[in-house]
């Protein structure tokens, strides 16, 4: 009898957990229904955890519309510019240790950057600093699309970026871009590392992030959610993603600005650990401080941002989602994934797609957010920053 109590126990915990996530999960889906028989999107996964704990993880529609395979709550995504927030988070982990600074001159890494000059041939006034390539202040160029693009190595990828003149002043305009990419390469000269290998330490592993890859294997590559482009006439057509390679053994180029594929669930893994001050499990990832440097509105020429470092924020007139606090912080990606913290309601929710160029498209996103809001009241007072 007494073995059977704790399984009782632990059968009526799950029971209450399922009726408290209950409201949530049936709304959601309904909205998201609408919003894929309106052809916003093929199919979506959607999670949502508050206080540490998923009150919602579903999954709505197809991953494969022409085979019909139901999207399931496993499938993977690729992630594309939300990856930039991983990158520079394993990035602040040598910041953390001190081997490397956010105000120093990059150069003092990589001494192609104090080569760079303004498309005038002058020099620029001052020297680009890892938090301008880590907030897109620092005026690298965005470069044209290449169909090598993902063939170089980081090295030879980073050398041909700095090619180009600085479009800018360092620190007085926002172009967004691939300064992360950059930070990457720096990040493997100081590690002495590949990128990936760095991410996987510092980040991934620690994280238990099994699902997260650059290089998505042939255990992972049927679970791949289909990209869906708007039809002309009308409803949706296959599109083409070029980092979704012919094989597994084809690989592309470890990109720290938008390279990753993952899942709702390991993404909350990250967020959760974001929103936790830094730790999981007891175990530190990432500092508090280096924590408030990304989250925070950064400036240039005079303006607040509505970025901070590798991650999206508010400005101070307005938050980065309607309906969430001006203190919450995230990342969407090309393909309309998306993944939002909002400390003030100890909040993280995540929104996984693959849509390009679908008409509507962030309807569905906005679908989820509302009943996000509707049902989550804040349970904190967060500091504001």
């Amino acid at each position: 009898m007494n073995s059977i109590r704790p399984i009782a126990l632990l059968l009526l915990a799950s029971a209450l957990a399922a009726h408290a996530a209950a409201p949530l999960t049936p709304a959601i889906e309904a909205a998201l229904t609408k919003e894929i028989a309106a052809h916003h999107a093929a199919g979506v996964v959607t999670l949502v955890m508050q206080d540490g704990k998923v009150i919602h993880h579903a999954a709505t529609g197809l991953a494969d519309r022409e085979q019909k395979l139901p999207m399931k709550t496993d499938s993977l995504f690729w992630i594309a510019s939300m990856t930039k927030s991983l990158a520079v988070t394993a990035i602040m982990t040598l910041v953390d240790e001190g081997k490397l600074s956010l105000d120093e001159p990059a150069a003092k890494w990589l001494p192609e950057l104090g080569k760079m000059k303004l498309a005038s041939g002058q020099p620029p006034v001052r020297p680009i600093t890892l938090r301008d390539l880590m907030s897109h202040t620092a005026g690298i160029a965005f470069p044209p699309r290449k169909s090598t693009d993902g063939v170089h190595s980081l090295k030879g990828y980073v050398a041909e970026l700095l090619r180009a003149p600085l479009a800018f002043e360092p620190g007085s305009a926002y172009e967004y871009g691939f300064g992360i990419t950059v930070a990457g390469r720096i990040a493997e000269l100081v590690s002495g590392k590949p990128f990936e290998v760095l991410m996987h330490e510092r980040v991934l592993d620690p994280l238990g992030m099994k699902e997260t890859t650059f290089h998505p294997d042939a255990r992972q590559r049927p679970r791949i959610a289909r990209t869906y482009k708007s039809a002309e006439g009308g409803g949706l057509a296959l599109a083409n993603n070029v980092f979704v390679t012919s094989d597994p053994a084809v690989k592309r180029m470890a990109e720290p600005s938008g390279g990753l594929f993952s899942t709702a669930a390991d993404m909350a893994k990250f967020y959760q650990m974001i929103l936790n001050g830094g730790t999981h499990d007891g175990k530190r990832i990432v500092s508090p401080k280096a924590i408030a440097e990304m989250s925070r509105p950064h400036k240039a020429g005079g303006k607040t941002l509505n970025y901070g470092l590798g991650w999206q924020t508010g400005n101070g007139e307005k938050p980065a989602i309607a309906g969430f606090s001006q203190n919450a912080f995230g990342h969407g990606g090309a393909f309309a994934t998306h993944g939002f913290i909002d400390p003030d309601r100890k909040l993280v929710t995540v929104f996984m797609v693959q849509n390009v160029l679908v008409t509507g498209g962030g309807d569905a996103r906005k679908a989820f957010h509302d009943e996000v809001n509707r049902a989550v009241k804040s349970s904190a007072a967060g500091p504001a920053r």
